[in-house]
Formats: C-alpha cells, structure tokens, sequence
C-alpha cells in the first residue's frame, strides 16, 4: 500500500511532474498528508498522479486507459488501489524511469487516439475549401500536425535507425493521405512512420515494407549492391510496433511494396 509522502518526496515528484510537461497541480486533501500527487498539463489532456512505495518503488496513475496501455514497455502494471479519476498504473524501480514514464505518457497523450484530428478540426473549422488551391492550403494544416504528431510519437528519431537529427526526418504516411477514407485516418499517428529521408523514399514507392513482428522486408527489385548503399543488407526493424499499426502496414504490403523486379 502506499503511504504518506514526505515533504522531501513530494518537492521530488512536484519538479519531476514539471519537468515532463505536467504543470498544473491538482487539489490536495483538505486534511491530512497526500498520498497521491496530481498533475495536469495545459498541453496535454491527460491528468497522472504519482506516489511511492518506500524508497525503491515509484508509481504513476494516468487518466487515459489507451495511453497506459501504450506504455507496455516501461516499467510494470500496478495491481494496488489507483487514486480516484485513474483508469492504470504503473510502477518502476528509480526516478530515471519515473522520468522516461511521465515523459512518455505525455507525448502519447499529445497524440493518440484524436488528439491530432481534434487540432486539425479546430484550426480549419474557419477555412474554406472551395477551390484547390484553397483544399491544399487546408491539407498542408493536417500534414504539419501529421508530422508534429509523428517526432512526438517516435521521440525525434527515425523509426527504423534511430537518426535523431529533426530537421532531415520524413513523416511518411503508411496509407497515403490522398487513399485516406477520412480525417481520422489521415491524421491518425498510428498511419505514420517517422524516417529517414532514403527510408522514406523506398517505402513510398514500395521497395522496403514492414512485417506483423516489425522487421522490415526488402523487395526483390533491389541487388544485393544497391541494398548495401542504402543501408539494408542487414536486418533492420521498427523501434516501436503497435498493434495499431498492423492495418495499415496491411494495406502498404498489398497496395505499395512490390518483389516484382
């Protein structure tokens, strides 16, 4: 069970929560030493509350069950009481991983599940859409947000190499916006791959595609020389694969990605 917070702990988790985007405090207990410390962001929409176990076992609760889910890889389910308002938890064993947690949870909660069709929505409410020209200026609002959504997602680096220089990654749709049947799908994060620019060209045009366990495949179309000068005469692999993804990678293999030489 957790347990009262020291003043030191909370000092600790009130700059940990400010670090990571969290920069509104929810209200305390009225009476008593709190056991849970809340945060909000006006950033973000999600809202987490951290705690402790003794000394060695830190604890965030989230508000959105889908974020909590996305975050499988860091740290452990939490099986204790959550505080009210808190949909999961989970636990790690030092305050780095606190950080790693709290970060993460706030940059899937930037985007996922609408966050980026919400934000499209209300910044072209007002736009027209009569001429091209003018559906283009419209289409450029949700590629700016698409791509934004994608360096949140993959945290700035290339999905497949781990390139971290922002300005030379591509947001590549996996479903191109023009096959899109709706906003939803144009602007959904889980419909994109953060690349590098070569990566992104060969998937484009269908010479790389990516497997259900996230390996990438290589079509035939490329020699054994032409995949050493781009990087894939070895075994390579998304970073991060969602089950989320798997639909529209479905839709790339059968749509894009060719062996035919």
């Amino acid at each position: 069970m957790t347990r009262a917070l020291s003043p030191a702990t909370i000092t600790r988790l009130e700059k940990l929560a400010v670090d990571n985007g969290f920069d509104q405090e929810l209200p305390r207990p009225i009476q008593g030493e709190p056991v849970w410390l809340g945060f909000a962001s006006t950033h973000a929409p999600l809202r987490i509350w951290l705690s402790t176990f003794g000394d060695a076992v830190f604890i965030a609760a989230f508000s959105q069950l889908h974020v909590a889910r996305a975050l499988g890889e860091h740290g452990t389910q939490m099986v204790a009481p959550l505080p009210p308002g808190a949909a999961a938890g989970r636990t790690v064993v030092d305050i780095p991983s606190l950080h790693r947690l709290v970060r993460r949870a706030f940059q899937l909660s930037r985007t996922l599940p609408d966050e980026l069709l919400h934000a499209f929505e209300k910044q072209t409410a007002a736009l027209p859409r009569t001429t091209e020209a003018e559906r283009l200026v419209v289409q450029r609002v949700g590629q700016d947000l698409f791509r934004a959504g994608l360096i949140e997602y993959w945290e700035g680096r290339c999905a497949i190499t781990g390139l971290d220089v922002v300005e030379l990654l591509r947001a590549s749709h996996i479903k191109p916006w023009a096959d899109c049947d709706s906003d939803a799908e144009r602007l959904d994060v889980y419909n994109g791959l953060l690349l590098a620019p070569h990566l992104d060209a060969a998937f484009d045009r269908g010479f790389i595609t990516v497997a259900d366990d996230g390996a990438i495949v290589v079509s035939a179309r490329l020699d054994s020389g032409q995949r050493a000068i781009l990087g894939l005469a070895v075994p390579l692999r998304l970073k991060t694969l969602a089950s989320t993804h798997r639909g529209y990678l479905d839709w790339h293999r059968e749509r894009v990605f060719t062996q035919e030489q």
